[in-house]
């Protein structure tokens, strides 16, 4: 397989400004493993295999079990998951799958039973981040399989920080070992 196009090359600019709204989503402080299931369920309902790949990698390197991530896409028939995991799922599929469901009001608030309103603003943007991901991703076909997670701590350093991460997939520029390793830069 090839990719179309090599997006951290040929769009430095577009893949910035998305890392900017990563940016935005860490300063919520949600913790790392809501988020990767967040951003597999987007990924599972939008068929983005590159996604997919590296979220499972983060997610296991977050702590995730293997259990969790296989039963993710039918997270209501299962005990694996809080209340307030349950409510961010729910908000993941509602706007992903946002022509369809208009994010109805008793979606909403479930999850505001869940999430203060800012919390809520940042999980609706992290939802708009990994949504806006999956489709550059698949648009321009971006081949699964090389994504080699960072296995830093969760807590790593700011975005600004450039690390050299030691899994030696190279320098990261948002902290959390996504950016360059997603996109082959080493």
């Amino acid at each position: 397989m090839k990719a179309r196009i090599d997006l951290m090359h040929v769009t430095p600019g577009v893949m910035q400004a998305m890392f900017g709204l990563e940016r935005q989503v860490r300063q919520a402080g949600f913790d790392h493993r809501l988020l990767d299931l967040v951003r597999m369920r987007a990924s599972q309902i939008n068929g983005c295999s590159y996604c997919l790949d590296m979220h499972s990698k983060d997610a296991r390197a977050n702590g995730e079990t293997e259990q969790r991530l296989y039963g993710l896409d039918a997270w209501r028939e299962t005990p694996y998951y809080s209340a307030r995991e349950r409510a961010a799922l729910e908000w993941t599929e509602a706007l992903t799958l946002v022509s369809e469901t208009h994010a109805p009001d008793d979606v909403y608030e479930r999850v505001r039973e869940q999430f203060s309103e800012a919390e809520l603003v940042h999980l609706t943007l992290a939802i708009v981040a990994i949504n806006g991901w999956n489709r550059l991703n698949i648009a321009a076909r971006t081949v699964p399989g090389d994504y080699v997670c960072s296995g830093r701590p969760v807590d790593g350093p700011p975005f600004e920080t450039a690390v050299t991460d030691p899994s030696g997939c190279g320098p990261c520029r948002c902290g959390d070992g996504e950016c360059t390793a997603a996109f082959g830069e080493n």
